[in-house]
């Protein structure tokens, strides 16, 4: 009687303290990005200011990175959903041999570490010949971001009735209009939550793009070079902050797009 009472406020003190670990890191970040000293750490910091905001704003470097990374982001992400949504629909709608294998590998460069996958596309890269420019920073992020679209819409392509899809076909619907008023509403909110999440991957992506980057910095990238060599530290948290919500806001509406998608689309009809 006396362990059912306390095993769920020890469960509650658990995820309370592994919810501070995972957390905690991130919100001296943000304690850190309003600190009045510049080159050292010091806690309780010793003053508070918005000055370091001014002077990110002042950066041309920042928003030079900022803007490739929103650029290599945003393109990755359409390559992501034309290639993971004709992936899921192979997949999910078609029966042929090798099926599973070929899922396993849509998959699998996710599951590979990103060094592996950034020293195969570096050696593929200088083998062919390629130059390192935002195309190469693209296919790198895309090889991952694929996975996610895929993951998104193959799931929902497998929740949705097929007898939609028959009965648009035997009222004279082509392909194209079968999956543009049929197929495209059922699965766009996994699609777009597939999309959000590929964008924030990509947005703060930094193994991979190290080896696919060559002179070129991301946002990421920039943070990195400045952590090593700093001139501006608490400039460093104000971005390292942005980063932060730049990709919390994306997969929290990946989250309530996809929260109640358990249902079958067309079952009951």
């Amino acid at each position: 009687m006396h362990s059912d009472v306390r095993s769920p406020l020890m469960l509650r003190l658990a995820a309370f303290g592994g919810l501070l670990f995972l957390h905690l890191p991130i919100l001296l970040i943000f304690v850190y990005a309003f600190t009045t000293e510049e080159r050292s750490y010091q806690w309780p910091p010793p003053g508070l200011t918005l000055r370091w905001f001014a002077a990110t704003w002042n950066r041309p470097d920042v928003w030079a990175a900022l803007g490739l990374s929103l650029r290599v982001a945003a393109i990755a992400t359409g390559v992501a959903l034309v290639l993971g949504t004709l992936a899921a629909a192979a997949v999910s709608r078609t029966r042929f041999f090798g099926r599973e294998s070929i899922s396993l590998l849509v998959i699998l460069p996710i599951a590979l570490p990103g060094i592996v996958t950034g020293i195969a596309l570096r050696t593929a890269f200088g083998e062919a010949g390629i130059p390192f420019s935002i195309w190469t920073i693209v296919i790198g992020h895309a090889t991952f971001c694929v996975v996610t679209v895929y993951n998104n819409a193959v799931a929902r392509f497998r929740r949705t009735s097929s007898s939609l899809i028959e009965a648009s076909m035997d009222l004279g619907a082509d392909g194209f209009a079968t999956f543009w008023h049929v197929v495209l509403p059922h699965i766009a909110t996994a699609l777009l939550a597939g999309g959000m999440l590929a964008f924030a991957l990509s947005f703060d992506e930094v193994i991979v793009t190290t080896f696919t980057a060559g002179q070129q910095q991301t946002l990421p990238i920039w943070m990195l070079e400045e952590l090593i060599r700093p001139r501006e530290r608490p400039v460093t948290n104000v971005v390292a902050m942005v980063v932060v919500l730049v990709t919390f806001f994306p997969i929290l509406v990946a989250y309530y797009l996809t929260r109640g998608a358990e249902d079958i689309g067309g079952s009951g009809k």
